[in-house]
């Protein structure tokens, strides 16, 4: 028998128990096509924070307090560089500007009877604004009663907010202070690189007369401001060089001596960034997916189950294929073929039902679509080893027997 003989007998099985055969592929189809959007949707997800990353400067260097596993990011956001740290860094060769970013405490901002919950602003420096692109106005001055918003803080009051407009911030001591909006921007080159993920509205005060969060500098024995964050730009041609005098810098500044026990603090940069996030977004891909992978388990039962049914339906015609010369191999090889055919078909469904899943997953979660041709490779490769894998028991026990007592079979 040759193998176009064994595909044709396959399909007329398959098509002659139509019923049974769909449910069996269905569940195959499940399987794929649940593997197939979750790993769709993982890459998307990777492709649409890997370009909102890419898309700050490469030349940063963020500084930061890294917390260790057991302690978490509570310990790691606290204020530890003052004022003396930021300056030792602005003075190292190829530094451009040093941009602090801190917290202000509040409550509510207010706009005409109008008012948003609002736990904290930025604090931060004009800085923090230059190639950045704005809708309206422009930078806050430093010691202004000024405020700047991004899109998503203007537009969230019931009335949009414009330059000129004046907003109510209510502080977490209940006081009230006045600012006066001046300007509107897309979203700034100064804050942390996922500073601004998933549109979320972001209000900026000028540290100066906003930011009150003082310490004691252990260096010079006087209070100053100090900051849980700050970015510093590079020349772009020396980003490499600068990153590691400021490591250098970091262990004998004053964070190194405020930063609570068990947190370090660190100098990272954009690329730094987009490798931790790739790794973790891979993780729970692979993790997700192979949950996903028990429906294809499942899908595996229903095969054996189908086949051995088939095995125990056509045991005359079993019988009688051997009478007239079948060897134990071509009655296996026929159980194989049916069963791989019912994967295959279970994989080529499953491929595009699972993309069109993981691009309704992407257009709900609002991210940009990207496909994942590594998982519709093996998602192929699975049904067909599934088929086999599910028809060996079912297969080997047709070509087991024997034809005597299978021509007595009723």
């Amino acid at each position: 028998m040759d193998a176009v003989e064994a595909v044709r007998m396959a399909v007329r099985a398959v098509r002659s128990h139509k019923l049974r055969s769909t449910l069996t592929v269905i569940g195959i189809v499940i399987g794929i096509a649940s593997v197939i959007t979750f790993a769709t949707f993982g890459a998307s997800l990777k492709a649409d924070v890997v370009a909102e990353i890419g898309d700050t400067s490469a030349s940063n260097v963020y500084l930061l307090t890294s917390p260790d596993e057991d302690r978490g990011f509570a310990q790691a956001l606290q204020p530890v560089f003052t004022d003396h740290d930021l300056a030792e860094i602005r003075s190292i060769d190829g530094v451009r500007a040093v941009i602090p970013q801190g917290v202000v405490p509040a409550s509510a901002v207010r706009y005409q009877g109008d008012t948003i919950a609002r736990s904290q602003l930025t604090a931060t420096t004009t800085e923090t604004f230059e190639g950045s692109e704005f809708v309206e106005g422009r930078a806050f001055e430093p010691g202004a009663q000024e405020i700047v918003l991004n899109r998503a803080a203007a537009a969230g009051f019931e009335e949009n907010v414009t330059v000129g407009s004046s907003l109510a911030v209510v502080r977490r001591s209940n006081e009230t202070v006045a600012v006066t909006v001046v300007g509107i921007v897309n979203s700034t080159q100064g804050g942390l690189p996922f500073g601004d993920f998933g549109g979320q509205p972001r209000f900026y005060l000028p540290a100066d007369p906003f930011y009150d969060t003082t310490v004691e500098s252990p260096t010079v024995g006087v209070n100053q401001r100090v900051y849980p964050s700050a970015t510093v730009r590079t020349d772009p041609a020396r980003t490499t060089a600068v990153k590691v005098a400021i490591r250098e810098s970091l262990e004998t500044s004053d964070a190194a001596s405020l930063v609570p026990e068990g947190t370090g603090v660190t100098a990272r940069t954009s690329t730094d960034f987009v490798a931790q996030i790739e790794e973790i977004i891979d993780q729970l891909t692979r993790f997700v997916t192979g949950i996903a992978v028990i429906a294809l388990i499942v899908g595996a039962i229903g095969i054996a189950n189908i086949m051995l049914v088939s095995v125990t339906e056509r045991t005359r015609e079993i019988g009688i294929m051997k009478a007239i010369g079948a060897t134990n191999r071509e009655v296996m090889v026929l159980f194989l073929v049916e069963s791989s055919v019912l994967g295959l078909l279970g994989a080529l469904i499953g491929v595009p039902v699972g993309t069109a899943a993981g691009w309704g997953a992407a257009a709900y979660a609002e991210i940009g679509f990207q496909l994942a041709p590594l998982w519709f490779a093996i998602a192929v490769a699975v049904g067909l080893g599934v088929g086999i894998a599910a028809g060996l028991y079912p297969a080997w026990t047709a070509a087991s027997v024997d034809p005597i007592e299978a021509l007595r079979y009723e």
